[in-house]
């Protein structure tokens, strides 16, 4: 699929030999493929989804931002719902890709450092494509949601808690649990961080750490409640 876009040509051509007025420049159009058509249309309901979101987006506003008819729009995606559900999935691939790719060093406090940073980098690079997976919305959540990808993430970090567990004596079973803690902290930390951006990125990562691993250090194997309610 191939679409059409005006554009100009910058040359003009008098009417006769011997006419000296200026002419009227004329345009030529040039050809945009499907695919290109397609990113276009994906770079700009990201941005607008991010901005407004997506119950006060319209395919009237993606369209004419492209400089094409509605048809256009749900010729590449179906309609609103489909282009959306493609940035959501793009994004999130994009951030999960970010923190599985991090996890490289072998010491463990380590790796919750390149964690933490992996996310806030998205944030920080990203920061559209990181509104728009906070946002909640019905296609969202047909499509994946943050907390689903957070799960995700916190899949990655089973591992080196599980590791940690086993060497500390704890019971491996829980590190699920810890694993959903410690990526929900990071992540809620960085929504606040996305609005705030101080402190710098580096040292919201260490104090997200420090945190996290002291807090890991001190672990009792069983842990007790202290106060009146036990259930």
């Amino acid at each position: 699929m191939i679409d059409d876009v005006a554009t100009d040509s910058g040359n003009s051509s008098p009417s006769s030999p011997s006419s000296k007025e200026k002419q009227p420049r004329r345009t030529r159009r040039t050809r945009m493929t499907g695919a290109e058509r397609r990113e276009q249309l994906l770079d700009i309901g990201r941005t607008l989804f991010a901005a407004k979101g997506f119950e006060g987006t319209s395919v009237e506003e993606i369209a004419a931002k492209a400089g094409v008819s509605k048809p256009v729009v749900y010729e590449h995606f179906g309609g609103k719902e489909g282009l959306y559900a493609v940035v959501v999935d793009r994004e999130m691939r994009a951030l999960l890709d970010g923190v599985t790719g991090a996890l490289t060093a072998g010491h463990p406090r380590e790796l919750l450092e390149q964690a933490a940073f992996a996310l806030l980098d998205y944030i920080e690079t990203y920061t559209d494509g990181f509104r728009i997976l906070v946002r909640d919305s019905p296609v969202a959540q047909s499509t994946g949601t943050f907390a689903s990808l957070i799960s995700d993430i916190a899949t990655q970090v089973e591992d080196i808690l599980g590791q940690e567990f086993k060497t500390r004596g704890f019971d491996q079973k829980l590190a699920p649990l810890y694993a959903q803690a410690l990526v929900g902290m990071v992540a809620l930390t960085g929504q606040w961080w996305l609005d705030v951006r101080k402190p710098k990125k580096a040292e919201v990562a260490a104090h997200l750490v420090n945190l996290a691993w002291h807090g890991l250090d001190g672990l009792e194997p069983k842990p007790r409640l202290i106060g009146h309610r036990k259930s």
